[in-house]
């Protein structure tokens, strides 16, 4: 028997003997002895005489004496089952061929609530102060087979008739609404209406006690946002964008949504930030909930772009799905990019297209190492699949469609889609088919321009210079590390010269090519060149280097406050890049930053903050005597902008200027400006007296914290001890999640520790550890000590998804010495697993960049007389 099983391991996929048609399901969870029993009949197409039959199951117990097919009055007993664990498939071979055409696989099964947030599992929460079980589902990628045997890749779409038995007080939800219910003693079966035909991974079932509010779109679609029993009115501002979102997408893609309903559940334990399960969405908390009195306008932001982010996929990626997960990245790309469109038609003001920058700016970084990877990544086993969710999928994925729509124009760029989501719909695709309908549409060498960005790894740094009235440019992959790749991209260059007015476009193919720019440098040679921008508004995905005449003609143009918001942006972040890359020098990225002193853009002055983190923290390495000085620096620096916002919420300002005053704030008090610490410990101990009271709204709150725990040690206790206070009181998530964020920005390395073992603890929700690992900068070697020796506990608790990725980018990245990297490449040596393996090289890669900008800092002539003349220059 095991010889016929050998052909059918460590292959990809499975065999295409039958396809599934049709899954009739029932499941019976048990909620307290956390099991569950279930029975499936899978109608198949037998497309080639065969004896055996291939599915995926994992983590359950098939029972044999169930297990047989059915054809035109014929049935075949099954002669063996075997579950073949490592490669989670189920063998099924008959005594004789099963005919081609139609039959029904019928079998029975059980398994565990498991409470690893994937597959069928449990999750908990309190009803009337007792503690309780409710079950959910999370299948993407591979997780149905968890549930039951199936077809568990996206290419096998079947419709699902599901019937659940539970108990009678609770709410069954699932994807399609309630057909019938019928009620006996305790217990209640439900009967959902059958799906149209979708994929596994999208398949969804939550049982529980809930609370929803319900409201309809303007074509009568029933919505519904459940969440925790009493907390039903924080699911309104969720239901407003979700109602007002379908019927935006519906007119985009010119396709209505193609459910009869569409729900939307919090759910307390919950690994990724929300799935898409078509017609039935989970969230965690702080993506759906919001809280009128106690979120941040930050929250608020972030629902509305998780809701848009799903709500888009109920199309692309529900209706249309890829073919396998290498083109995962069509489906989070897409969905990211499209839910800033809808966003920004539902909130203008909050400018959401500039912080799509940020999205760019994650994609350029992690994209600027050595270990990234293509957009399209070939998947040769399950296990694989989880590390590809990442800022490459999302966020270059979002990035490069948000180029090409640029280069094609939104309008051709629209059409092109709806023909696609019309071509494809109920079926799947691959990268290539979205291109080809695009070629059609705009008759521009789509294929050909796309591949460049998809099927290579990483980008390219255009260097320009103006030599004789023409606009020289190269170029070369950029890499972080500072050395060359040898990629090469068809690039669409745009630039602009002394104003908005005049530009050009053009499509750069060679590694090298000179632009004329004698029209657009006009007759002003007399007075030395204009400004030149290059990557107008950042749509495109690539860095600038410009040579020192343009970069101190940009300069000027950012103080004399005639760029863009986005245009500033890029030529901050790009400056920042090189300089890290050590392709010029920090007393130039210095220079710079002090050009934003009186910058107001909320997205900007995000992104300068950020920077001065990191520059702070290279600088305390490489130069130690310089550290108070850059962060007088950058006190002055921020300070500006800290006096014009003050420290209460202005009647009727903007949502920007909400979420900016925190982060300006939380700067102030890291760098250690006395008077924001005293004065956010004084509104701390008025806050402390009075939940209540209006001197710490939710915007200001996570900068209090992290004030409160700068002057927190081991001989003063007092403020970490009433952060933890107000976390064990805390009700709303995004609150517990803002104070672990602040309790690791203690600068004592034993408060460090006690914060991490905390972590680890039952009061906190292993979803949410990820929160408290980004310690201070004298924390870092108590953070890694401490890994090394919770490590065996963290991967037994964590298991192989993506949360136990982050405990080692959050704890090995910050590091910036080759001795380091050595040492954990040592630690890890003998403690390797295929789903930490990228992360891993990923990290290690970080920190030999980090070392390598160190060493350039400590060579850098005069960075000392720049850096002092910087902190004490008089505005």
């Amino acid at each position: 028997m095991e010889k016929s099983y050998d052909r059918f391991k460590g292959q990809s996929r499975l065999p295409k003997f039958a396809v599934p048609k049709r899954y009739d399901l029932k499941l019976k969870p048990d909620l307290v002895t956390c099991k569950f029993a279930g029975a499936v009949d899978i109608s198949l197409d037998v497309v080639s005489p065969t004896k055996f039959i291939v599915l995926n199951a994992a983590e359950l117990s098939v029972d044999p004496k169930t297990v047989h097919f059915k054809s035109s009055n014929k049935v075949f007993e099954a002669l063996e089952v075997g579950l073949i664990e490592e490669d989670e498939i189920l063998v099924v071979e008959f005594g004789e061929s099963l005919p081609v055409g139609l039959g029904v696989l019928s079998m029975a099964f059980e398994g565990t609530l498991n409470d690893r947030m994937k597959g069928f599992y449990r999750s908990t929460y309190e009803h009337n102060g007792e503690k309780r079980n409710m079950a959910v589902t999370q299948f993407e990628p591979a997780d149905a087979r968890r549930c039951f045997p199936c077809w568990d890749e996206p290419a096998c779409k079947a419709t699902f008739k599901i019937t659940l038995e539970v108990p009678s007080e609770l709410v069954a939800l699932s994807n399609m609404p309630v057909e019938e219910e019928k009620v006996t003693g305790n217990l209640k079966t439900v009967h959902y209406q059958e799906s149209p035909i979708m994929s596994t991974y999208l398949v969804a079932i939550v049982v529980g006690l809930f609370d929803y509010v319900e409201d309809h779109t303007s074509d009568g679609i029933p919505v519904r946002v459940y969440c925790q029993v009493g907390k039903a009115n924080q699911g309104n501002f969720a239901l407003h964008v979700a109602v007002k979102t379908l019927p935006l997408f519906k007119e985009y893609f010119a396709a209505p949504y193609s459910l009869p309903k569409l729900d939307m559940i919090a759910i307390p334990d919950f690994a990724a930030g929300a799935m898409e399960n078509y017609g039935l969405v989970t969230y965690r908390e702080t993506a759906l909930l919001y809280d009128d009195k106690h979120s941040a306008a930050a929250n608020k932001q972030r629902v509305a772009t998780v809701v848009a982010h799903e709500l888009a996929h109920q199309w692309f990626g529900n209706l249309v799905t890829m073919e396998w997960w290498t083109h995962l990245w069509l489906n989070e790309g897409f969905a990211t990019w499209v839910s800033y469109l809808a966003t920004d038609s539902l909130f203008p003001e909050w400018k959401i297209w500039t912080q799509f920058l940020e999205e760019a700016t994650e994609g350029l970084r992690l994209d600027g190492l050595a270990e990234s990877h293509p957009i399209e990544v070939d998947i040769n086993h399950a296990g694989e699949i989880d590390e590809i969710f990442d800022a490459i999928s999302y966020r270059k994925g979002a990035s490069v469609i948000r180029m090409l729509q640029s280069y094609l124009g939104p309008e051709s760029f629209q059409r092109a889609l709806a023909s696609y989501i019309k071509r494809y719909a109920c079926s799947n695709a691959k990268t290539e088919d979205l291109w080809s309908v695009l070629q059609e549409e705009s008759g521009e060498p789509v294929n050909k321009l796309m591949n460049s960005w998809t099927k290579q790894q990483g980008y390219p740094v255009v260097s320009v210079k103006i030599n004789d009235q023409k606009l020289e440019c190269e170029q070369t992959q950029f890499l972080l590390s500072g050395s060359h790749g040898d990629g090469q991209w068809i690039v669409p260059l745009t630039l602009c010269c002394g104003s908005y007015e005049a530009r050009k476009s053009f499509l750069m193919q060679e590694k090298s090519e000179a632009l004329d720019v004698k029209d657009l440098l006009g007759s002003s040679s007399s007075k030395g060149n204009p400004w030149i921008k290059v990557n107008v508004e950042q749509t495109g995905f690539y860095r600038v280097k410009y040579d020192d005449e343009l970069s101190a003609g940009l300069r000027y143009a950012i103080e004399s406050k005639v760029l863009s918001t986005n245009d500033k942006y890029g030529i901050l972040d790009d400056s920042y890049a090189l300089s890290m890359a050590c392709h010029q020098s920090l007393s130039s990225l210095l220079a710079l930053m002090a050009s934003f002193r009186e910058e107001l853009d909320y997205t900007v002055l995000s992104n300068l903050i950020s920077i001065s983190y990191k520059v702070s923290r290279i600088v305390a390495e490489a130069v130690p005597d310089l550290q108070n000085h850059i962060k007088l620096f950058f006190i002055n620096l921020f300070q500006f902008s800290a006096e014009r916002l003050g420290w209460d919420p202005k009647e009727g300002e903007s949502h920007l200027d909400a979420m900016l005053r925190g982060e300006l704030l939380n700067a102030m008090a890291a760098f250690g400006h006395d008077e924001t610490i005293n004065e956010a410990i004084r509104r701390f101990h008025l806050f402390l007296d009075d939940r209540n009271t209006a001197v710490l709204p939710p915007d200001l709150r996570k900068a209090v914290y992290v004030a409160v725990m700068q002057r927190v040690n081991k001989s003063d206790r007092s403020g970490f001890e009433a952060l933890l206070r107000i976390y064990r009181e805390a009700d709303l998530s995004q609150e517990k999640t803002r104070i672990l964020g602040a309790l690791a920005s203690c600068r004592d390395p034993e408060i460090i520790l006690e914060v991490l073992n905390f972590l680890l603890c039952s009061e906190v929700r292993s979803q949410d550890c990820v929160f408290g690992l980004a310690v201070s900068f004298e924390g870092r070697e108590t953070a890694w000590k401490w890994l090394k020796e919770k490590w065996d506990h963290i991967h037994k608790t964590f298991g192989s998804g993506f949360l136990l990725t982050r405990f080692i980018s959050a704890t090995v990245s910050p590091f910036s010495s080759y001795e380091k990297a050595k040492e954990v490449e040592e630690f890890f040596a003998s403690r390797t697993k295929p789903y930490i393996a990228r992360t891993l090289k990923q990290s290690i890669e970080r920190v030999h960049i980090n070392a390598n900008w160190v060493q350039s800092i400590q060579k850098e002539k005069n960075l000392s007389e720049a850096v002092t003349e910087l902190a004490y220059r008089k505005y």
